[in-house]
């Protein structure tokens, strides 16, 4: 970003996304109209992807959560894996990686026995071989993109 009130606009709404207008006004030292404006204009060209509400896994009784490596079986298949496990719920994160695997997810399931149906699920929906390491504790997540 080069404009230093948009960096701050975003800096406030990343840190606090349920702030009124009028307290981002106040931190920002704009007019609670500019304010809004600039929103308006940073959210329609895409800037502001959208909010969210951030969930507490063990309250809603996802308390385990895993990073599952996967790698096509035949190479010489189409790469579709994303696409062929979209429909499962439980990975909420598909990223492609460089390294031996070819994407790592990330899961939330209630229980170790809900992880071995979903490795299960994984595998027979993607024709993939998987590698999963479990996380014992999550120190911080769902950060602010540092402007």
């Amino acid at each position: 970003m080069d404009d230093p009130v948009d960096t701050a606009i975003l800096a406030e709404v990343s840190r606090d996304p349920r702030a009124t207008l009028s307290q981002l006004s106040d931190r920002v030292g704009l007019g609670v109209s500019a304010v809004q404006a600039r929103l308006r204009r940073l959210e329609s060209s895409g800037v502001i992807a959208g909010y969210r509400v951030v969930l507490d896994p063990e309250a809603v009784g996802k308390s385990l959560s895993a990073f599952i490596e996967i790698t096509p079986l035949d190479p010489s298949q189409p790469d579709n894996a994303p696409e062929l496990l979209e429909h499962l719920p439980a990975i909420e994160a598909c990223h492609s990686i460089a390294g031996d695997a070819a994407y790592i997810l990330f899961v939330r399931v209630a229980t170790p026995r809900d992880l071995e149906a979903l490795i299960r699920d994984i595998r027979a929906a993607a024709a993939v071989s998987t590698r999963t390491t479990v996380v014992l504790q999550t120190f911080y997540e769902n950060r602010p993109i540092a402007l």
